[in-house]
């Protein structure tokens, strides 16, 4: 299938690593030009070298926080200065924390909030005045299965990123008239980084191992496994592509089934 992709403009945040990076490199070599993001400017540049001699294609990497406030309208400025436009859009944050609720104060949902719906919010609100020239504009929220099936030890994702697919089924609403649309992924557990993070954090917590604890999150999908960071962007980019053209408002689970809900 032929996803039209070819010469879009696309900025990706979070993209140094994980998920992100994983769809920078489908787009790449899908034809578009790509510029990533991520907090750390020599890790970002390592990734966009990286990309760069997988694909052989336009990466240009920005470094910044998306969580502080005044950075995401200087990205999207920066992105359209070097691509001349903008078409498609990934909002993505690594994750908030793990804790108990009675363990967090006030600042740390501040800041969890700034991260994990903030940054989203204000990418999005810089992005569409470019958005609304494109023929093909499209926004991808990353968001987590947490929003359907609370997991264990993060309520701040739990919570916060709930919010977001809220915001991106009523953008689908709003903008559906522009001509932009809104999607989110609910990835479940994924063979990334912040998963690893996430299941050495159990492992220390239940006095097991961290290979443990992926062989105990790998039974609860049918496959019998996690997913990986390809089978993740491979999803997101058809959503993101013009070949989805009439997909709008959904919230997609790539989880191998883990969502035990029949809604």
């Amino acid at each position: 299938m032929d996803l039209q992709l070819k010469g879009k403009s696309a900025f990706i945040a979070g993209a140094s690593r994980g998920l992100g990076y994983a769809v920078a490199r489908v787009l790449l070599l899908e034809g578009c030009r790509v510029v990533i993001n991520g907090r750390n400017e020599s890790n970002l540049a390592e990734a966009a070298t990286k990309l760069c001699a997988e694909t052989g294609g336009e990466v240009i990497p920005l470094s910044g926080d998306v969580s502080d406030p005044a950075v995401p309208s200087q990205l999207i400025q920066s992105t359209v200065d070097h691509l001349g436009g903008l078409d498609l859009l990934v909002t993505n944050a690594g994750g908030p924390p793990p804790g108990p609720f009675e363990a967090l104060d006030d600042s740390k949902w501040y800041k969890a909030i700034d991260l994990s719906l903030m940054s989203h919010i204000r990418l999005i609100r810089a992005a569409l005045p470019w958005l609304k020239f494109s023929k093909a504009a499209s926004v991808l929220t990353i968001t987590s299965l947490s929003v359907k099936q609370p997991i264990p030890n993060l309520v701040l994702s739990n919570s916060i990123r709930a919010a977001t697919v809220g915001l991106t089924k009523t953008l689908a609403l709003e903008l559906g008239q522009a001509g932009i649309r809104f999607n989110s992924i609910l990835p479940g557990w994924t063979k990334t980084e912040r998963v690893s993070e996430l299941l050495m954090n159990r492992a220390s917590q239940n006095g097991t191992t961290i290979e443990i604890e992926i062989a105990r999150q790998s039974s609860e999908s049918p496959l019998g496994r996690m997913a990986t960071p390809e089978e993740f962007a491979n999803a997101a980019v058809f959503l993101l592509s013009p070949a989805a053209s009439y997909m709008t408002g959904v919230m997609l689970t790539v989880d191998g089934g883990m969502y035990k809900g029949t809604l």
